[in-house]
């Protein structure tokens, strides 16, 4: 496991949340079979998933000089694999003009995470929940499948983005040494709620919290994203880290979450219509 972060520092920690986030995307892409390149100017994983978020660019200190030629190759890349994709900008990448010159070669934009940050050892210790509320961690396949159906019933791009998750975290296997560990939410014995927890980068990064419409405004959010959070710290990390959609942005202030840089995406459509690199689709 990689050693815990104890700097603190502002710039620590934006390193931090983009170091995660690139660790997160590369291993679930390599678990897909996708093509990686990893130069010292570029790395990307494309190839292994179906959705665009997962088939993606996660470091370019690029100059004015070569980003066109590496945003072509990129491209290039997305169209021999026939899968849709993305690059996914944060505050590291070169150069300032990036976003740009990819809406220039026919990227869209496709919104940004707010990218937050906590002090493990300032977490609450509980919040309020509903009575009949219950997090569970999964620890085998049959509590993988439930996850998964819970995730695919409208989070991101709903069944089919779940079923390929699911089948990645079945691959990377479900101990508690692994580098992932899954969390399920019931609320009188009905799954309501997801999360999960990436350990990379030396920080906890949080992925995956989502509350079924019907269950939220109860607290249901905050508890499982701060059930993740406490096993994060009593394995020893100091600093938790999530990518914030505008919707959870105040649940995770009240955890005690500050916002300390965005990650922008730019979308690259694909013209396949359907992915053959899983099982997702069978």
């Amino acid at each position: 496991m990689n050693q815990r972060l104890q700097d603190l520092s502002e710039p620590s920690i934006m390193n931090a949340i983009e170091a995660n986030v690139r660790e997160f995307l590369l291993t679930l892409g390599r678990l897909g079979g996708g093509e990686e390149r990893d130069e010292p100017a570029i790395q990307w994983i494309i190839g292994g998933a179906p959705i665009s978020y997962h088939n993606c660019v996660v470091r370019a200190t690029l100059t004015a000089e070569t980003v066109d030629e590496a945003i072509l190759a990129s491209v290039q890349c997305f169209q021999a694999h026939k899968v849709p994709g993305s690059w996914h900008v944060g505050p590291s990448m070169r150069p300032a003009h990036l976003g740009e010159r990819l809406v220039a070669h026919g990227f869209t934009p496709g919104g940004s995470e707010l990218g937050m940050a906590v002090d493990l050892q300032t977490i609450p210790e509980q919040v309020s929940i509903p009575t009949g509320f219950v997090i569970e961690r999964v620890h085998d396949e049959q509590e993988l499948w439930v996850w998964k159906q819970t995730l695919g019933m409208g989070f991101g791009e709903g069944e089919i983005e779940a079923n390929w998750v699911g089948e990645m975290y079945q691959k990377a296997g479900l101990s508690d040494q692994e580098a992932w560990h899954h969390y399920l939410g019931r609320w009188n014995s009905e799954p309501v709620a997801t999360a999960s927890l990436f350990l990379g980068a030396g920080v906890a990064g949080i992925y995956f919290v989502w509350t079924l419409p019907p269950a939220r405004r109860q607290g249901i959010g905050a508890a499982i994203t701060l059930a993740a959070l406490q096993d994060a710290r009593r394995l020893g990390y100091r600093l938790g880290i999530l990518g914030s959609s505008s919707m959870g942005y105040a649940v995770y202030q009240r955890l005690g979450f500050r916002e300390y840089c965005r990650i922008e995406m730019y979308e690259w459509p694909s013209s396949a219509t359907n992915f053959v690199g899983t099982q997702w689709d069978q």
